[in-house]
């Protein structure tokens, strides 16, 4: 009788542990149109050759794709990126199905989960939980462990702290919370500056957070997107950036360049400061070229390839 069980996937934490070099990982969306899979297809396509070391999927806003997360899970794995880590939020599922969820990661093999509370759905303004449900992170890490002990989770952090809390003391107690109850490294929200990573990872160490701390970094595309998100999540875009996007103007390609240079200088910058690993948020929408090229200097810079 053939074994028809799915493969395994290798835990993050242990390649966080185990490596010789840091870390490279991308960040895809499930798209909602044949256009948008046609984008992911060319950007799948075009990174495969830079072996990233992981690759995760988000869940959608509002988790309005969590079917859909888990087929570009799937089709990762055809390409054979690997490990896959999917999303996991609360939005929308009471505890019992986040238990089910779980069962079905596990039995296809998954054994990493990025690990969110998730934002509110479209026209809701505050997160409100589902009947029965849970209303934040740490507690989602709880229930995954506790089905599945030998999942390896994911959380998030805030440089410039969670736009939700008060204060960074009370933001801080909070991660803390979440890696006591079971997260393995957390993967930071997007910054622009990179002192901002060093100083939250110093703030981390002083509160007794010991575990990998992946900085993610999201190339400015334009400079309408760059605003629209750096609003949503208060993260700060640095006047210089942009002002060299203002400069572009409607110049598209002048703008992407001037958010991969960017990109790539902070790249640079990590990496001689000796981060886990950098995680990129290409999001399926930066041409394949470009990402390309913010792979190959990671790539150069962390001795994967000759400088």
């Amino acid at each position: 009788m053939n074994d028809t069980s799915p493969l395994t996937d290798p835990l993050i934490s242990d390649l966080l542990a185990d490596r010789d070099h840091p870390l490279l990982s991308y960040e895809f969306f499930p798209p909602k149109s044949d256009k948008g899979m046609a984008s992911l297809q060319r950007a799948v396509e075009g990174l495969l050759n830079t072996s990233p070391d992981f690759v995760t999927v988000t869940y959608g806003a509002g988790g309005s794709t969590r079917e859909r997360t888990l087929e570009i899970c799937e089709l990762l794995r055809r390409f054979r990126y690997g490990p896959v880590m999917p999303h996991l939020t609360c939005v929308g599922n009471t505890r019992g199905e986040l238990r089910l969820i779980a069962d079905r990661i596990h039995d296809d093999g998954y054994r990493n989960i990025m690990t969110l509370r998730g934002d509110p759905p479209k026209g809701q303004e505050n997160f409100i939980p589902e009947d029965g449900g849970l209303d934040n992170a740490r507690d989602l890490v709880a229930l995954l462990k506790d089905r599945h002990p030998d999942f390896c989770l994911g959380v998030a952090g805030y440089p410039e702290k969670h736009p939700e809390y008060r204060s960074e003391a009370e933001d801080m107690d909070y991660l803390k919370s979440k890696i006591d109850a079971g997260a393995s490294f957390i993967t930071t929200q997007m910054f622009f500056e990179n002192h901002m990573y060093y100083r939250y990872v110093d703030k981390c160490r002083a509160a007794g957070i010991e575990v990998p701390i992946l900085p993610a970094l999201m190339p400015a595309l334009s400079l309408d997107q760059i605003i629209r998100i750096t609003a949503m999540c208060q993260a700060t875009l640095p006047q210089p950036l942009r002002e060299k996007l203002e400069t572009a103007g409607d110049d598209k390609e002048a703008a992407q360049n001037t958010g991969i240079l960017w990109c790539t200088e902070q790249i640079v910058d990590l990496l001689k400061n000796d981060v886990p690993g950098v995680h990129l948020y290409v999001l399926n929408q930066i041409r394949p070229a470009m990402a390309y090229q913010l792979a190959q200097t990671f790539m150069e810079m962390s001795g994967r390839l000759g400088t």
